[in-house]
């Protein structure tokens, strides 16, 4: 592994908005399940999740947008995270957490209403048959969230695969979900839509490739 990788993990051990329980603590009862707003954010303020949320430009800066709700980015890869979480407490956020865990382990970290909104950004299609279960908006995903978020929460997603676009269309259709809002363009000149002045760097540079991206949002019953 890189020295920089090292460096990076061995700094996210000390930092006191990263979250990084190991399986050991995900099987049984997480202190952090249903103690978020108490134990770390000191308020009732709603909380707001980032599912996949990479580098963490995006929870950064809906943080900064929104100081009056709470954000909590969540991925896997920790490298990646560390400068999300590093900004963070460079820029005095206390609105912003970050929980490195794969998604599958989701409900062991959250309570049932815990959640307000959830926001998945830019990830993986999971394009071959084989891996669709793997796709964040997948039924069984789906099924996940619905037990942690309060009722007729919005999910969004932000993709620039047409592909996951269209098939969770289907799905939201297949469930009777609610879908708000779709654009299969979001930044043609009649589709902008609140909150997507935010681009992270991959969004950048798709936009610069002359990839259209796509959005929707959808409440869960």
């Amino acid at each position: 592994m890189a020295k920089n990788k090292l460096r990076k993990f061995s700094e996210m051990k000390t930092f006191k908005n990263v979250f990084q329980p190991d399986l050991d603590e995900l099987r049984s009862e997480y202190l952090m399940k249903g103690n978020w707003s108490k134990k770390y954010f000191g308020n009732t303020n709603p909380i707001v999740l980032e599912l996949g949320c990479g580098m963490g430009e995006y929870t950064v800066a809906l943080a900064k947008k929104y100081p009056n709700k709470n954000f909590i980015g969540i991925d896997i890869k920790g490298a990646r995270m560390w400068q999300g979480a590093s900004k963070a407490l460079e820029e005095n956020l206390f609105n912003v957490a970050f929980l490195r865990i794969r998604i599958d382990w989701i409900e062991s970290c959250f309570s049932k209403n815990e959640i307000d909104e959830i926001w998945i950004t830019f990830p993986d299609p999971q394009i071959k048959k084989r891996r669709g279960t793997k796709r964040l908006t997948h039924p069984n995903f789906l099924d996940r969230y619905k037990n942690i978020l309060k009722k007729n929460s919005k999910i969004h997603l932000k993709t620039d695969s047409q592909f996951l676009h269209g098939y969770t269309l289907g799905i939201i259709t297949s469930l009777g979900y609610c879908l708000e809002e779709s654009t299969h363009d979001l930044y043609s000149s009649n589709n902008f839509i609140e909150n997507h002045d935010i681009k992270t760097h991959y969004e950048n540079i798709y936009l610069e490739q002359g990839l259209p991206i796509t959005y929707l949002r959808f409440s869960i019953n």
